[in-house]
């Protein structure tokens, strides 16, 4: 009898043995599933968060564009009433210019 005993006992130790093997194993997968989610979720916020910096980058660079673009078309505008300006006060030149030209021309034919 004491042999079955014995046998028993190392049956009971090996099913125990089976048990803490498998409660580990069971142990194992959740941690490397939970470890997975975790790293999901890190990479998600890293996502969001590259997203949000290149949006408020194109943001900024669009403001800057826009900035720029107004202060060229404001140079454009003076430059353009300037020149406007300048061929507004010539008119007069240029008339008694071609005036004397033309009459020159007359008495010339003539």
């Amino acid at each position: 009898m004491p042999n079955q005993e014995v046998l028993r006992r190392i049956k009971e130790s090996e099913a125990e043995a089976d048990e803490i093997v498998a409660e580990a194993e069971e142990e194992a997968t959740a941690r490397v599933r939970e470890a997975r989610e975790a790293a999901e979720e890190i990479r998600e916020t890293a996502r969001e968060e590259a997203r949000r910096e290149a949006d408020e980058r194109i943001e900024t660079a669009r403001a800057d564009i826009d900035a720029e673009r107004e202060e060229i078309l404001a140079a454009g505008d003076d430059e353009r009433e300037r020149l406007q300006s300048e061929a507004e006060d010539r008119i007069d030149d240029v008339i008694e210019h071609t005036l004397e030209l033309f009459t020159e021309a007359v008495h010339a034919q003539t």
